[in-house]
């Protein structure tokens, strides 16, 4: 870059302000967005379990599919093939604070009509470590959601052994506009 490259690039970002502090949670945009209530504000009950944990070891992949869901749904999963729609981060984060994050999380989701998120824990070096525990929390939280259909490690482009796929259910109106689309076709 010359001088006077440099000058008009100098010039042309004076007036730009760094980024806030990015939040835990990033949204893709999804085809039909609609206005998005904050996460932290969710009035619900938090009905997750805490308390007597069993710790899943390391070398067991967190991985988790509902009865009735087809295993092809949990190798396209597992092998990546469904866009992650939002992600949600809980590295270094206490363990009441994942167990928030992530109520709030599944629920704005499913309100946003979301099937695909990915969720970042961490990785652990040993049995023990912080970031197992929340994994181990994590593996039983999950299945505590009726909306969660299916869960699995990520690809290690995603996170590896340090996050995971979730597959939420579709929800009332996405299967309705499925339907229609459907029967559509057949007429």
């Amino acid at each position: 870059m010359n001088p006077e490259e440099k000058s008009l690039f100098l010039d042309a970002m004076d007036d730009v302000q760094p980024l806030k502090k990015c939040h835990d949670v990033h949204w893709q945009p999804v085809r039909n967005s609609r206005t998005r209530q904050q996460i932290d504000t969710l009035q619900l009950d938090n009905y997750l379990t805490t308390g007597y944990l069993d710790i899943v070891p390391l070398d067991s992949p967190l991985e988790f599919k509902r009865e009735g869901l087809q295993t092809g749904v949990l190798d396209k999963l597992r092998l990546g093939k469904y866009s992650q729609q939002a992600s949600l981060n809980l590295v270094r984060q206490t363990v009441e604070s994942c167990r928030q994050q992530l109520f709030a999380f599944i629920h704005q989701a499913q309100q946003d009509g979301l099937r695909n998120v990915l969720i970042i824990h961490g990785k652990a070096k040993e049995d023990g470590s912080h970031a197992n525990i929340v994994r181990s929390y994590l593996a039983r939280w999950l299945t505590e959601f009726d909306d969660v259909q299916a869960f699995c490690a990520a690809l290690p482009h995603h996170g590896g052994s340090g996050a995971c796929y979730v597959a939420l259910r579709k929800s009332a109106a996405a299967k309705q506009e499925n339907w229609e689309r459907h029967a559509k076709r057949s007429r």
